[in-house]
């Protein structure tokens, strides 16, 4: 655990369970800044705030998102696989085809944001917004009741240990 600005713990690559938690707080709070923007473009039109939250919300998704996949789909999920247990193998294959779903709504809000971003455009499709946030939103629910908890209880110290050690070097910081 590390202590944030605050002075509360955050997760560390030591509990690699916990920082994927906080990872889908953070693709929550990114989720809700994607709604806030598609209301202040109806409202204000484009303007210096407008590419603040689209730079932001490009940025997390574009790097962080990604590397949160990646710890789920090569390290978390091979890991759940190998543990021989048939529902975790059933929750991987669910996950993995939810994952698909969520990177082409990225490949389609991605363009949107970059346009508001540069000045280029005065409007996000709400469409495709709701359906973004929508998708991740069922898709922490499930990782979070579901299949993180049965992670906790399947995975041992020495895999717990690797899974974090991988998260670390894939975001290129040594332990």
């Amino acid at each position: 655990m590390i202590k944030d600005l605050l002075g509360t713990a955050a997760p560390a690559f030591d509990d690699p369970l916990e920082m994927l938690y906080a990872c889908h707080d953070r693709i929550c709070a990114q989720s809700d800044t994607l709604d806030r923007l598609v209301a202040h473009l109806l409202v204000q039109g484009n303007d210096e705030q407008s590419a603040q939250a689209a730079r932001a919300i490009l940025r997390y998704f574009d790097t962080a998102g990604q590397h949160h996949h990646q710890d789920e789909e090569q390290d978390l999920f091979p890991m759940l696989i190998a543990s021989g247990n048939a529902e975790a193998a059933e929750y991987v294959a669910r996950l993995l085809a939810e994952h698909k779903i969520l990177d082409a709504a990225w490949r389609d809000l991605r363009p949107q944001l970059i346009d508001i971003e540069q000045g280029m455009a005065d409007a996000i499709d709400a469409d495709i917004a709701a359906h973004f946030i929508a998708g991740y939103a069922r898709h922490i629910k499930f990782e979070n009741e579901t299949m993180l908890p049965l992670a906790a209880t399947l995975l041992n110290e020495a895999q717990v240990q690797q899974l974090g050690q991988n998260m670390a070097a894939r975001r290129g910081v040594t332990l």
